[in-house]
């Protein structure tokens, strides 16, 4: 009976590899080549950030979700996508942050509604790991992908757009600080369009929603994206000229709506970086995406989010008491003790007053 069995298995074997005497090793190649992803890392690769073959071995599983809905990272199989010039510039970028004691990073991405957030994530972790559809709307809720390398995570939170039928959608702030809840917050990314060609109000209230729920110091551990950068500027106007301009115009909405003064915001400036995600993107002789200014912008990004995520300011922590729905930006209650106490030196001042008038008879008949 094993001997008939075994003999069977065979004929399956060689019907499959019809040309090789000897068909299992190959059946356990195709096997491990199934498994297994592809390792062509840079060359002078760090041995710190070589991948493992044990999580290697599980990268193509689908990810967990453990308890409170955070997913257990995976291993970051997308920065192999990445060509080897753009792969390089980023272990570099990398190899900052573990220097610099930096773990585990967590990025939020926030903007209005179509400009880009979901296709900027998917260019800067090289997988498609949030659904992109043209003419469908966005997910009501924020959904975080989870990628780990060498010891080091990083989190990116994909959240809905701000906006709802040409108002600021209070809901959608309210689901993403309960979706944060207990997290911190180490960069934002505030995303929108640098082919929109004014600002107007309702940038500003955005800004100011998000100040209201995360407080002013979240904006100086923010990073402004302007995706659609692959574009000929309108009037003639110089690529550099046009972009700065724009750019210009945003931080200068995130500066009022923030109620920022000039002063404090120059001395911590926003960065700004120009993504452009679409399968048009030129490319320079290394295969890296590049803009109309020459520039390989995901390194530009990554660097970006380097300096941010590494500057003096502290990470946003969301707390419970936020969460709960009080101002951010209650800091103004720390007067009130100062307030009460002036008025009781001056109703103390008043009573002394009037009994000293008393006392002389100067008081009223």
């Amino acid at each position: 009976m094993h001997k008939q069995s075994t003999s069977y298995f065979e004929l399956v074997l060689t019907i499959a590899f019809p040309n090789t005497q000897n068909p299992i090793p190959n059946l356990l190649h195709c096997i491990s080549s199934s498994i297994l992803p592809p390792q062509n890392p840079p060359k002078n690769l760090p041995e710190f950030f070589l991948p493992s073959p044990i999580s290697s071995s599980l990268s193509h599983e689908e990810t967990p979700v453990s308890v409170m809905s955070t997913p257990i990272p995976r291993e970051w199989l997308g920065l192999q996508q990445f060509p080897a010039a753009t792969q390089t510039k980023l272990f570099e970028l990398l190899g900052k942050l573990k220097q610099e004691n930096v773990n585990t990073l967590t990025i939020l991405v926030m903007g209005k509604g179509g400009v880009g957030k979901s296709s900027t994530i998917n260019s800067l972790l090289g997988e498609q790991v949030v659904r992109v559809t043209a003419f469908q709307s966005e997910g009501l809720r924020p959904v975080m992908a989870s990628r780990m390398w060498a010891g080091f995570t990083l989190n990116v939170i994909d959240t809905p757009g701000l906006v709802e039928a040409g108002y600021v959608n209070h809901q959608a702030l309210q689901l993403i600080k309960g979706f944060l809840l207990n997290k911190t917050i180490d960069v934002l990314l505030y995303v929108d369009r640098l082919d929109a060609y004014r600002v107007d109000d309702l940038d500003k209230q955005i800004v100011r929603a998000i100040t209201n729920s995360f407080g002013k110091d979240i904006w100086r551990k923010s990073l402004l994206v302007l995706t659609h950068a692959q574009l000929c500027p309108p009037d003639g106007l110089k690529y550099d000229v046009f972009s700065s301009k724009r750019s210009e115009g945003v931080l200068k909405a995130i500066r009022v709506g923030a109620r920022i003064r000039k002063k404090e915001f120059d001395d911590s400036t926003i960065p700004v970086v120009l993504v452009e995600n679409s399968g048009r993107c030129n490319k320079n002789d290394n295969d890296e995406k590049i803009l109309p200014n020459g520039e390989a912008w995901i390194p530009n990004l990554v660097k970006a989010i380097t300096i941010v995520a590494t500057n003096k300011s502290q990470a946003i922590v969301v707390s419970k008491k936020l969460v709960d729905g009080s101002d951010a930006n209650d800091r103004g209650k720390l007067w009130i003790p100062v307030i009460l106490g002036l008025q009781w030196f001056v109703i103390k001042w008043i009573q002394g007053a009037i009994k000293r008038d008393i006392a002389t008879g100067n008081g009223p008949i």
